[in-house]
């Protein structure tokens, strides 16, 4: 296992005014894990599989020896753990007397396979990397919570959009691992209609680019990777919140420049095949009574990705036996599907969250 420590600074990486003296920014460790001889779901399989990881707090032993302070947060489709050290999330839940303490908490943020600087297609592979779903994902966390960070148990699991889906599938399959459950933005049902058509339009715009060359290619396929990370942009934009801000064609264009240029400055045509099709045979609604620990589960009125005039989440309540469910209102404020790291519109059902669960099979 490799670790670096590195602090971040406020007024850099963080990208805003520093903090009160008396409010350093958190120490973040960064790490990595090898896992060996991984098995995918597919039969197919790796010699080593790294997950890199970072890390805020300090674990905490109770009276058996065992880490009890563990909360593992888990990035969406495209994104890494690193998402979670941005103002509006680290800022509303991170400091002193926050739902989130880091003197309190010790908080795991990986990035999952196929993302940020865990083990992806373009590391070399390419298209003879396996293919791997969100089983395959969330037992590659598994591993690492347990063999590489040596943790049995955790006081809560966060997530957002596809990390969102991973608790539905880790609440399946490992009920007793957490002792509560933070899903945002996302259904607990197969993704099908526009949610999968907007994927399948992503995925086959990359394929259809001539210059894909079935996956070996020597520059960036643009013409299909630009429409795929247009689809994407979209999909998660908010309705309100762009009219309020953006109200007439010249602020709406320059927007658009703006926000699609950072969206794939950094893509590889590859890995954003393969974070979309990972999705491919989610469907945890059969096995949703198997979910036995507290949980919050919150989606947004604004939300494109998951609409919620559908009505899928109330499908899935009467499953979850110890579950709240939460619709934040679409405002102009609020980030459509992207208002899961917007913490300052929830961060108070965290709070309440963890008050509820504290007895929570706690030893």
């Amino acid at each position: 296992m490799r670790i670096i420590a590195i602090l971040l600074l406020a007024a850099g990486l963080l990208g805003h005014a520093p903090r009160a003296a008396s409010a350093p920014a958190p120490r973040v460790v960064e790490g990595e894990h090898v896992l060996h001889d991984f098995r995918f779901k597919s039969g197919q399989s790796l010699p080593e599989l790294r997950m890199h990881y970072r890390t805020l707090g300090t674990p905490h032993r109770g009276a058996g020896g065992e880490i009890d302070n563990a909360v593992l947060i888990l990035h969406g489709t495209g994104g890494s753990g690193a998402q979670f050290l941005r103002p509006q999330f680290a800022d509303e839940l991170y400091g002193p007397g926050q739902p989130l303490d880091v003197s309190r908490y010790f908080l795991i943020l990986p990035d999952n396979i196929g993302h940020g600087d865990s083990s992806k297609p373009s590391d070399g592979l390419r298209t003879a990397f396996p293919h791997y779903d969100y089983d395959d994902m969330v037992l590659a966390q598994y591993r690492l919570l347990t063999e590489g960070l040596g943790i049995s148990r955790l006081r809560l699991i966060f997530g957002t959009s596809m990390g969102c889906m991973h608790i539905f599938v880790w609440g399946q399959a490992h009920p007793d691992f957490a002792r509560a459950l933070m899903p945002m933005a996302c259904q607990a049902v197969a993704i099908a209609g526009r949610n999968r058509i907007w994927r399948k339009a992503a995925m086959d715009a990359i394929r259809a680019d001539p210059a894909w060359n079935g996956g070996d290619y020597a520059a960036q396929p643009a013409l299909g990777l630009r429409t795929a990370s247009s689809l994407s942009v979209i999909a998660g934009a908010a309705p309100e919140y762009l009219q309020s801000e953006y109200p007439d064609r010249a602020s709406s264009d320059a927007y658009w420049q703006e926000r699609f240029a950072a969206d794939i400055k950094d893509r590889d045509a590859n890995d954003f095949l393969y974070q979309l099709d990972a999705s491919r045979d989610y469907d945890p609604f059969p096995g949703l009574a198997r979910i036995t620990a507290p949980m919050t589960w919150i989606n947004s009125a604004d939300d494109f990705i998951n609409p919620p005039e559908l009505g899928l989440a109330e499908k899935a309540l009467p499953y979850l036996k110890n579950a709240r469910y939460l619709l934040i209102p679409s405002s102009p404020k609020t980030r459509g599907h992207g208002t899961h790291t917007w913490a300052v519109f929830w961060k108070q059902e965290l709070a309440d969250l963890l008050e509820r669960s504290a007895d929570s099979g706690a030893e």
